[in-house]
């Protein structure tokens, strides 16, 4: 990659006084070596030279040795060829070695030149090498590029030794977003102008060519700083930029420096087009699983309609028939059958609308003081009516009341109840228990369970624990809304294995407030002395 400038003012002509000041020292030095080593005999110093050559033409390269080395050759002939102090040569011997002095030099100097240009080339290789590797090692261990961001800028102002470097996306600069940024928190420069890196296609020439920002925001001063920018691109489209800012007086980026900012822009911009991919991959799936659910969602709840809506059609259709004759009992079951089958839908329905309102976050509950055995009581009752499976209830007197809400509690009972008949063993226990701070409602069975993997998945939608192999009907809502509705009335709900072998289910609510006997008591002798006399005060 080759490296131009483009701007005015460059300080080139100031690098070459330089050069020439160091090539006219070192000719200088060597001249001086060379009279001190004539005051002890020596008439052949003139390879003396050969060392100023080498010195600039591993410092400078090329063509700085190669002008130290003329200047060599005039400086002997001035100083140390007869006649001294002029550039004419009478002995043809003198020729001779000013001629083989300048040769050598030559020789010396362009090998010395490119020995330097290659190690410098090395070594900017490796450290290139060295920042590409963990820039790309950022990008590898980390999940999105905004993650990698601030790794990767870190490590790229390091790199490159810039004051502060920013990564911004966006199709144009002025819709470009910052994720990431060496120095937060400081107001991003807005030049008047800026340093553009321009990368055609193929192997041309790079350049960093000067241009005016035209916009109307406020300019922020840059402390003399410039500020450099590569765009990010992949396939032609433009994602965002990759900014720098650095002193003014500093010296401009290097070839290895362009280079390493290049190759980071570039590997910043797969990694965004990576994480677009990844984007409308996990859009593209969860579209997928929502079109499964619905469907899903769809058959199961198209099956637990028309299997009430059946039967109550039969049980009508029935009793609509004149050839039938009914006796009372009969028609009492069958209106039993109706009544459980609407009772079953209604249920259903208002899972569906529970569910949607736990989503939504609209479950407002109306709490106060509920007695277990006045609400479960019933939902066992019907339940025990709508299936031969033995459910047992044990609801002592002495549980406190627990704060709940009626509504909850019974969708609640009754969820767990239409689960473990249809899904548990033959025997169904329902019991209660005070503990220090709870009052605790469990519904086991004696079926064969839930896989352990599955009791932490319980409470989730959708979610079904049998087998694969196994077809089951339902939508998997009823657990969910026991656990929402549990929550939302302050209360605990846990899945675990049964002591009688199948699933239990244990929902815990917060027991009701007491009232302080002594605030009754101190009321009650309040009302009896303000009453008239002759009036009788009773309490409740």
């Amino acid at each position: 990659m080759k490296v131009l400038w483009v701007r005015a003012g460059s300080p080139r002509a100031a690098r070459w006084l330089v050069i020439a000041a160091a090539s006219g020292g070192a000719v200088a030095a060597a001249s001086v070596a060379i009279a001190i080593v004539g005051l002890f005999g020596a008439t052949h110093a003139a390879p003396v030279y050969l060392l100023a050559v080498v010195a600039v033409g591993m410092r400078w390269g090329t063509v700085p040795a190669v002008g130290t080395s003329v200047a060599a050759f005039l400086a002997y002939d001035f100083f140390f060829v007869q006649p001294l102090y002029t550039f004419t040569i009478n002995n043809p011997d003198e020729w001779l070695n000013l001629l083989l002095l300048l040769a050598v030099a030559l020789v010396i100097g362009r090998l010395v030149a490119s020995q330097a240009m290659h190690a410098a080339q090395v070594a900017e290789r490796a450290r290139e090498a060295q920042a590409l590797y963990g820039i790309s090692r950022a990008l590898a261990e980390t999940h999105t590029v905004e993650e990698a961001a601030p790794i990767v800028l870190h490590r790229l102002a390091a790199d490159t030794a810039m004051d502060r470097i920013w990564f911004a996306v966006g199709p144009a600069p002025i819709d470009e977003q910052t994720i990431a940024d060496t120095n937060p928190g400081v107001p991003l420069p807005v030049p008047a102008w800026q340093v553009v890196l321009q990368r055609p296609p193929g192997e041309a020439e790079v350049r960093w060519i000067r241009s005016h920002v035209a916009t109307t925001a406020v300019r922020r001063r840059t402390d003399r700083a410039v500020v450099y920018r590569v765009r990010v691109e992949a396939s032609g489209e433009a994602l965002g930029s990759v900014w720098a800012l650095r002193s003014r007086d500093e010296r401009q980026p290097d070839r290895a420096e362009t280079r390493i900012l290049s190759a980071a822009a570039d590997q910043l911009g797969q990694a965004v087009v990576r994480d677009r991919v990844e984007f409308e991959k996990t859009n593209a799936e969860i579209a997928r699983r929502s079109d499964a659910v619905k469907t899903s969602l769809l058959d199961s709840a198209s099956h637990d309609l028309r299997t009430p809506l059946a039967t109550i059609r039969a049980a009508a259709g029935s009793m609509l028939d004149d050839s039938i004759a009914w006796t009372d009992a009969d028609r009492r079951e069958a209106f039993e059958a109706i009544d459980s089958e609407a009772e079953r839908m209604g249920r259903l329905v208002r899972n569906l609308l529970d569910l949607s309102r736990i989503e939504g976050g609209a479950l407002k509950p109306e709490l106060e003081p509920c007695d277990l055995d006045d609400i479960v009581g019933p939902v066992v009752k019907r339940a025990r009516g709508t299936t031969a499976k033995h459910i047992d209830m044990d609801l002592p007197d002495t549980l406190p009341p627990v704060l709940a809400d009626q509504v909850f509690l019974g969708q609640v009972a009754a969820n767990l109840l239409e689960n473990a008949i249809r899904h548990g063993g033959e025997d169904i226990r329902v019991r209660a228990v005070p503990l220090q701070d709870w009052v605790e409602l469990t519904v086991e069975d004696n079926g064969r369970g839930v896989p352990d993997a599955a009791l932490p998945r319980l409470f989730d939608k959708y979610f079904q624990a049998g087998p694969p192999s196994e077809k089951r009907r339902g939508m998997g809502i009823g657990m969910t809304v026991v656990g929402g509705l549990t929550r939302a009335m302050g209360g605990e709900v846990q899945a675990s294995r049964s002591s009688i072998g199948g699933l239990r289910v244990t929902v815990r609510l917060r027991p009701a407030p007491m009232p302080d006997p002594t605030d009754g008591d101190a009321a009650l002798s309040e009302n009896a002395a303000d009453a008239q006399p002759g009036t009788t005060v009773r309490s409740r």
